[in-house]
């Protein structure tokens, strides 16, 4: 009986000490968790490598295509004609044909509209182009909408968020919402936010946007990750995205 009171109390002060963790914390941006010397790289134009892509991603955006036209010829040459609020809303949701648009989607349609060889989804030159756009809002808050029929799609992704996968048997809510600030494999875990996306990913050394993130993560599970362009993919990546409310866009990030 003392031996289930006491494994009882270990218990209580195990919950004790979660909740007093980040676990009903207001939105952190990943900037929050990583190492002083990634810090000072991301803030650095000159050490920053995400900014490499920007680069590449300004020539792909000023690229004419065999039709003669290129996406800056309705955006500008630095994109200054965007409008970085409206960036910041990406994804979005179309009600009429109940379909998530991301950033990359839409510069991909667009693509396809002055070029009969759009690039396919997450390609690395598409990355480029989708953090060259993403960019150009950088420093906005990140406003998803969440209300109306879109709600529906976002509970969905929440219910992939706390679904166990792999042979690790883990959620992305067992790292990202229980446990963020402890540490593994030498780097402290995140909140998972979005904000920082497409980022530089130091461990990979490559750009890589919210979707092939996600990917990265399932197979660290042990999980057959979503497939690319799937509804599961979109539904996930639009409700991390909403947790990310609040926060300024920093692509590109610099995350381990």
């Amino acid at each position: 009986m003392k031996r289930n009171n006491i494994i009882s109390l270990i218990s209580l002060i195990s919950l004790c000490a979660l909740l007093t963790t980040d676990l009903y914390a207001e939105p952190a941006s990943g900037y929050e968790y990583i190492k002083p010397e990634t810090r000072v790289m991301q803030d650095d134009d000159f050490a920053n490598p995400g900014l490499l892509a920007v680069d590449r991603g300004q020539e792909l955006f000023n690229k004419k295509y065999e039709t003669g036209k290129a996406c800056s010829d309705c955006h500008g040459t630095e994109g200054e004609k965007f409008n970085k609020k409206r960036l910041a809303q990406y994804p979005m949701y179309k009600n009429r044909t109940k379909e998530i648009i991301t950033l990359q989607k839409r510069i991909k349609n667009c693509q396809s509209t002055i070029t009969d060889n759009p690039l396919q989804t997450d390609h690395p030159e598409l990355i480029n182009l989708e953090t060259f756009v993403r960019n150009r809002a950088h420093g906005e808050i990140i406003n998803i909408k969440t209300e109306g029929p879109v709600a529906e799609v976002i509970e969905e992704g929440e219910k992939l968020f706390t679904t166990r996968y792999g042979l690790i048997d883990m959620s992305c809510q067992h790292c990202h919402y229980f446990y963020p600030g402890q540490m593994i494999r030498g780097q402290k875990i995140s909140q998972g936010q979005a904000n920082g996306f497409p980022a530089y990913r130091l461990a990979t050394g490559e750009m890589a946007n919210l979707h092939l993130r996600i990917q990265q993560c399932m197979t660290l599970l042990r999980a057959e990750p979503f497939a690319t362009n799937s509804k599961e993919i979109e539904q996930l990546g639009l409700y991390l995205m909403t947790r990310s409310n609040g926060l300024a866009i920093e692509t590109p990030a610099v995350r381990y």
